[in-house]
């Protein structure tokens, strides 16, 4: 192929999508007496007729419609690559809107704040916090982050954490008192914090899988203390109200330290972890691109 057809094929596809030499020279920053000249110039090089011209108004011929319809996936190509390298060497930069539950926000944003945004000092966080699935195009957020069986049929989606696990924990002060349950039907003798789905509205029921037929199911606990919010559910259970069952990632913490002690570790099952998820993985920018590195990167380091 001729390298120098290039330019004026670009300049032809741009007159057919506007239909119009001034429209397409104004776009361009060019004279339309210029770009009319050119595109003469490309059809005696090709030797056919790509335009029908008359002082009103302008079409495409057949010639002209077959050229356009193979060039155009070929220049979406190119200016695609175009926009790769430049955001490739962009710094990342600008506001970042994250939609996340709670959960996912204390245990994996707000702990490595300070160290992401030491990092790309351009960029700018702000963290909504929402239990539901939320749709992040419609809420004008960049970026998502749910646990993976919430995740189906969104394929632009990355893990940023293992496989996590459930976990039923209480203070070691309650366990002595009251005495450590040997499965989960021996709950009932127990206070169990219960939690309520901001979303639903639903309280949570205990999920188990059973160790010999590796069955799952849930229980519904009975308890003096209700609430929705996770980190007052830990709480309760460090100042020894109760016993409750949670994502073991959440209460971590307290369980190295001793100040919780887990039981039935056995019953509990593993799931997908938390996911990054993005509307769409071509039109990712540099900001995303980095809360999404970063994620995948402490993953690997977990």
């Amino acid at each position: 192929m001729d390298p120098s057809l290039l330019p004026s094929l670009a300049w032809f596809a741009t007159v057919a999508k506007h239909r119009s030499f001034t429209k397409a020279a104004d776009e361009m920053g060019v004279t339309r007496a210029a770009l009319s000249q050119n595109l003469k110039a490309l059809e005696q090089k090709l030797q056919s007729r790509l335009l029908h011209r008359t002082t009103r108004h302008m079409s495409l011929t057949g010639e002209g419609q077959r050229l356009l319809d193979e060039l155009q996936p070929a220049l979406e190509s190119i200016n695609k690559a175009v926009i790769n390298l430049n955001e490739a060497n962009a710094e990342p930069a600008g506001l970042l809107r994250i939609n996340t539950s709670r959960i996912a926000a204390k245990t994996l944003i707000e702990p490595n704040l300070a160290e992401f945004m030491l990092r790309y000092p351009k960029i700018q966080i702000e963290l909504i916090m929402d239990d539901g699935m939320s749709n992040i195009v419609a809420e004008g957020c960049d970026a998502g982050i749910r646990l993976g069986d919430r995740l189906a049929g969104l394929t632009v989606a990355v893990p940023i954490t293992p496989k996590l696990g459930m976990a039923v924990v209480a203070s070691p002060a309650y366990w002595k008192k009251h005495g450590k349950p040997e499965t989960p039907e021996d709950l009932a003798k127990h206070n169990c914090v219960s939690y309520r789905h901001t979303s639903s509205g639903a309280i949570f029921e205990w999920e188990f899988v059973a160790p010999k037929n590796h069955k799952p199911f849930t229980l519904r606990t009975h308890g003096r203390y209700t609430t929705n919010d996770d980190e007052g559910m830990i709480r309760a259970a460090l100042d020894g109200m109760g016993v409750i069952q949670h994502i073991r990632l959440a209460v971590q913490p307290h369980l190295k330290s001793g100040k919780l002690v887990e039981v039935l570790k056995p019953w509990c099952h593993t799931f997908d972890g938390f996911y990054l998820y993005v509307p769409s993985r071509e039109q990712m920018s540099p900001k995303v691109k980095a809360l999404r590195d970063y994620l995948v990167e402490k993953r690997k380091q977990s």
